[in-house]
């Protein structure tokens, strides 16, 4: 497959320069970053809207939904990043990275807790809602500060799929692949 619109190429914008910089920490800029870059207004929203900064949600959490969401829109660029940079930080087995790309909530290696976060993730990619039971189990384990941080995130790592499936963005050499 052929990237369908091309990087921007360096020297980028000061203020581009310096969001790639510190998300980067001296690595190479990723595909998806420098394919942003060509334009400045819609990077800033992109990076405006990340939540991977410390919120109402632990690392754990967070990276399962993004890595089923992801996993479920059959992204690998992006689940191959995720995997490759934050799924040690976030305690994930070999077992549960399998689960997350191609098992389900009822595997055995997930806590109840984290069940809950793969039967959302599946059930908004199905329906784009999430019932009342879910909800009310849900709602015995997070915030309604931690929910709303969840279906954001899960909505935003919807759209990098979009991104980075419809854009066609190579997958990075670092990145972990799809389980066979």
């Amino acid at each position: 497959m052929t990237q369908r619109i091309a990087s921007a190429s360096p020297p980028f914008e000061p203020d581009i320069a310096a969001s790639i910089d510190r998300i980067m920490r001296g690595q190479p800029p990723l595909r998806l970053f420098t394919t942003l870059a060509r334009d400045a207004r819609l990077f800033t929203k992109f990076f405006a809207a990340g939540l991977l900064d410390k919120g109402h949600l632990d690392i754990r959490q967070r990276e399962i939904v993004i890595d089923r969401t992801t996993a479920l829109c059959r992204s690998e660029y992006e689940w191959g990043v995720h995997v490759a940079v934050f799924s040690r930080a976030a305690g994930l087995n070999d077992a549960q990275i399998l689960s997350l790309a191609r098992g389900s909530a009822q595997d055995d290696c997930w806590t109840d807790e984290e069940r809950l976060l793969m039967r959302m993730c599946d059930a908004l990619h199905e329906r784009c809602d999430i019932d009342d039971d879910l909800w009310d189990a849900l709602r015995a384990h997070f915030s309604d500060e931690a929910l709303l941080e969840l279906l954001m995130l899960a909505g935003f790592y919807r759209t990098v799929s979009y991104l980075t499936n419809a854009l066609r963005l190579p997958l990075e050499e670092h990145a972990a692949r799809f389980p066979e």
